[in-house]
């Protein structure tokens, strides 16, 4: 009998499946299973033996018409649900075998499945466990928020139990199956039970992913101690960073805080024993001390971290680092930690870690040590040290965020002491774009002005003309006594001429006239901006209607007096 053969082994029907039944041997149990519906026809048993030997025989059109008339005789058993299921699969019928399937699933009954799955063959038992799987996957998906929750996880569970049990001992796509179960054993509340098919999961392959970060969770819901689950989440996260990450963000916030907690600490532990062992093994390797400093950082261990850094590591030559400034700065010592990273700021690669570690900070912290570096900074350039204050400048510009205006305009006037105007004109460039709207046009004018110095210090009169001009439009009292400071009046004024005499030749009149108005706002008696033939008829050809006002320029306030009345020609607006 082939339904009543029992299997020689727990193991799955498509991983272990015993050879197939000869022909003549099915033929066979079709003609007894004649006979005995012959002899009652009421034997439901000999009715499904026949099913059994003609689905063997490959006629699925009779064992589906033989099954119709099982289904007919009274309501249906699980087991010619099932058969009736798998055949409307065979023929391409998906929507009614999924009909089938809920009506299945709807009655609960599991018991009589797993006799039944034993005689599929196993292309078509895959096709039938394909489906249900898709299908309690997306019972399971659509679950969350739902008011039938709890009868959907029961759903989802009766779908999936004969392919899991099979799955206990085959592994292979059923291990699936036994995987989706044990998230449905967790969403009902029996996580001890979930356990157990996490651990069946595992057995069959130890590296899959997604049971060891169920597995991690049903720890911390059990209580259980922190080791099980860190260790279950970081060999998770050794196989597949990608797939865990996920996993770990989709939690609630206070699991995620204790996992986090968790994994901190676990690290921390075994870096601070492999440094203990790396230092016992070769104390004279520096790579030991180092690897023990950063342990003790991680750990909350300052004081012992910082002591490492200025003892051993400090003997055996070991490069500068930023631990030692940074335990000091979490110790409450600004002033030190200021001095023992200003040093590593100067140079690109130092620069990117050490803001990398600063952004790690808190708010406050970062803040005291961007004053305490302002400070020391303001210091040296008093006393005429730009070159020393240069490093404590970087390490204000590092601990702002890279973007405090205070901070880049006071790098910005350390580099131009030491001659590199380069890269003193591209602090003020990101200052003055990122300044751009925030209302205090005399700073900004300033901040021109001293951008018009550093072009000119670069050979670039036209753009520290347009530099100029723009300073003395935005702000024009800040902008003359600014340039009055930096430049002197007349080297001013005669750059403003030469600018406009070179605008007029090239017959660009209206940048002349800006160019010859900037220059009396700046020195309204200079006689050199006096109006000429040129000017003159400059100012006739862009600005007609001069010869019809007679404004006086505008007085700029607390600038000396603007001199004699100017001619109609030249009068500014």
């Amino acid at each position: 009998c082939i339904r009543r053969a029992p299997a020689p082994t727990r193991q799955g029907a498509w991983q272990t499946q015993p050879e197939p039944p000869s022909r003549r041997d099915v033929c066979g149990v079709y003609q007894l299973a004649s006979l005995l519906m012959e002899l009652d026809v009421e034997d439901e048993a000999a009715r499904l033996l026949a099913t059994d030997a003609l689905y063997h025989l490959g006629l699925l059109g009779d064992a589906h018409g033989a099954l119709q008339v099982a289904l007919a005789k009274g309501p249906p058993a699980a087991v010619v649900l099932v058969q009736l299921a798998l055949l409307q699969l065979c023929r391409g019928f998906t929507y009614y075998a999924h009909q089938l399937v809920k009506r299945l699933v709807q009655a609960r009954d599991t018991a009589c499945r797993q006799p039944t799955l034993n005689v599929f063959c196993p292309e078509d038992l895959q096709l039938l466990w394909g489906h249900c799987h898709t299908w309690a996957l997306a019972i399971l998906q659509a679950r969350p928020g739902a008011a039938n929750s709890r009868d959907l996880t029961r759903d989802a569970f009766t779908c999936l139990w004969p392919f899991s049990l099979q799955g206990r001992a085959a592994g292979h796509q059923a291990s699936e199956s036994l995987l989706a179960q044990a998230c449905c054993y967790g969403l009902l509340g029996q996580k001890k039970t979930a356990m157990f098919d996490f651990n069946s999961v595992l057995q069959a392959k130890l590296g899959n992913v997604q049971a060891l970060c169920e597995q991690a969770l049903v720890y911390l819901a059990l209580g259980q101690p922190k080791k099980a689950h860190v260790a279950d989440i970081l060999f998770a996260l050794k196989l597949d960073p990608a797939a865990v990450v996920p996993e770990l963000r989709s939690l609630r916030r206070d699991l995620q805080s204790l996992l986090a907690q968790g994994l901190h600490e676990d690290v921390a532990q075994g870096l601070l024993a492999a440094g203990e062992a790396l230092v016992q093994m070769d104390c004279a390797q520096p790579s030991g001390h180092l690897l023990l400093a950063d342990a003790l950082m991680a750990l909350g261990s300052y004081q012992a971290a910082c002591a490492r850094l200025q003892g051993p590591c400090a003997l055996l030559g070991c490069p500068r680092r930023p631990e030692g400034g940074l335990g000091r700065l979490k110790q409450g010592d600004v002033r030190a930690a200021a001095r023992d990273l200003q040093g590593l700021g100067l140079a690109e690669p130092d620069a990117a870690d050490l803001g990398f570690l600063l952004r790690l900070l808190e708010a406050s912290q970062r803040q005291s040590l961007t004053q305490a570096a302002a400070r020391e900074a303001n210091v040296l350039l008093d006393t005429g040290r730009p070159r020393q204050a240069l490093g404590f400048c970087s390490l204000a510009v590092l601990a702002s965020g890279g973007g405090g205006a205070c901070q880049l305009r006071l790098r910005a006037t350390c580099l131009a002491q030491l001659r590199e105007c380069d890269r003193a004109l591209k602090d003020l460039d990101q200052l003055l774009q990122e300044g751009a709207g925030d209302g205090d046009l005399p700073r900004w004018a300033e901040d021109l002005c001293s951008r018009g110095r550093l072009l000119l210090s670069l050979g670039d009169e036209v753009g520290a003309t347009a530099a100029f001009i723009q300073a003395l439009t935005l702000a024009p009292a800040p902008a003359q006594s600014s340039l009055w400071g930096q430049l002197g009046q007349i080297p001013t004024v005669r750059l403003f001429l030469r600018q406009g005499q070179c605008c007029l030749e090239q017959q660009r009149h209206v940048e002349a006239w800006t160019a010859a108005q900037s220059g009396l706002l700046v020195d309204p008696g200079h006689r050199s901006l006096e109006p000429r033939e040129g000017w003159t008829r400059a100012a006739a050809q862009v600005f007609p209607w001069l010869h019809r006002t007679r404004p006086r320029p505008h007085a700029v306030p607390g600038s000396p007096s603007l001199g004699p009345k100017l001619p109609p020609t030249l009068a500014l607006a």
